[in-house]
């Protein structure tokens, strides 16, 4: 027998033994890893050789009403992703509201300094600078 179909065959071995779930050689999981270990050949064999067989697996895993490992995890992760992407939506739009407000203040106190500048500036102003406290010596490095 030469080693592709040697290989193939193990390949539908394994299969069958993962899906009566008695998993001799792996954890018996439903990935292509799993089959790959089952049959005792490289992973590659299944995702670049044998194409087919690794399309067979994941049709018997569908057709029980399963779902294949990897669309599980891949589900999950896609739940945790919205999750993640409504609450950072959360998070700009206050974020954006924050920001609004920061401009309004700071353009209120713009205008109030301003306002000061020119009153002081005046004659007669009933405004005077207060002096400013001298800082502390710098300590000696």
């Amino acid at each position: 027998m030469s080693p592709v179909l040697d290989e193939r065959d193990r390949i539908r071995a394994a299969m069958d033994r993962i899906l009566a779930g008695k998993p001799e050689h792996s954890t018996g999981a439903l990935t292509i890893v799993a089959l790959a270990q089952e049959a005792q050949v490289p992973r590659n064999a299944l995702t670049q050789r044998h194409l087919d067989l690794r399309n067979e697996f994941y049709d018997k895993v569908r057709e029980r009403g399963q779902l294949p490992d990897a669309e599980k995890r891949m589900r999950k992760q896609i739940v945790k992703l919205k999750e993640l992407r409504a609450a950072d939506a959360e998070e700009l739009a206050q974020l954006r509201a924050d920001v609004q407000g920061l401009v309004r203040t700071v353009n209120q106190l713009s205008l109030e300094n301003q306002q000061l500048r020119t009153e002081l500036a005046a004659p007669g102003a009933r405004l005077r600078v207060l002096p400013t406290q001298p800082r502390p010596p710098a300590p000696a490095g």
